[in-house]
């Protein structure tokens, strides 16, 4: 069988996987980090995004073998080690941008991808385009837009035009 290295919220790890092992069994199920999801294991919903070397990747669908070498962050990686949550978990607190949860970390994960690449602002739009990807059955998106141009502030230190409009 394949052996894996890969850096996890900063740790390494090194396990044995099937080639057909997906990114996510190895973090649900051999890691034991359960905060990224299984929605669909088709790429549509979003609920498995994680961070391969910064960039957002949907974990459902890319095979363990492929992130051999990485540094990968998932949502157990975001909060500081006093527990000081990072400003999009933060803000999609702040928002309630959640209901049941079980979207929420690949939603963050996906929209502090979006925030970064996008250091310029985002408007509503580009925010809802930006999370395509990204499927929430409970919440109808609204407060999830407000929390990101929320975080996008605190993130970039700038106002975009969602968080003005909320004031």
């Amino acid at each position: 069988m394949p052996q894996v290295t890969l850096t996890v919220n900063g740790q390494t790890h090194t396990a044995e996987v099937e080639g057909r092992t997906l990114l996510v069994e190895l973090l649900r199920e051999k890691l034991r980090l359960t905060g990224t999801h299984v929605g669909c294991d088709t790429s549509q919903c979003g609920a498995c995004v994680v961070h391969i070397n910064g960039e957002s990747v949907k974990s459902c669908t890319t095979l363990a073998v492929m992130a051999d070498g990485a540094n990968v962050t998932t949502i157990e990686g975001l909060a500081k080690p006093d527990g000081t949550l990072h400003p999009m978990q933060e803000a999609f607190r702040e928002y309630h941008a959640l209901q049941c949860g079980f979207c929420t970390p690949g939603m963050v994960m996906s929209a502090i991808d979006l925030v970064q690449k996008n250091p310029q602002g985002l408007t509503e739009q580009e925010i809802r385009e930006g999370l395509e990807g990204n499927l929430c059955r409970c919440t109808g998106y609204h407060n999830i837009v407000k929390a990101i141009a929320a975080a996008a502030d605190v993130m970039h230190g700038k106002r975009s035009e969602i968080a003005r409009a909320a004031e």
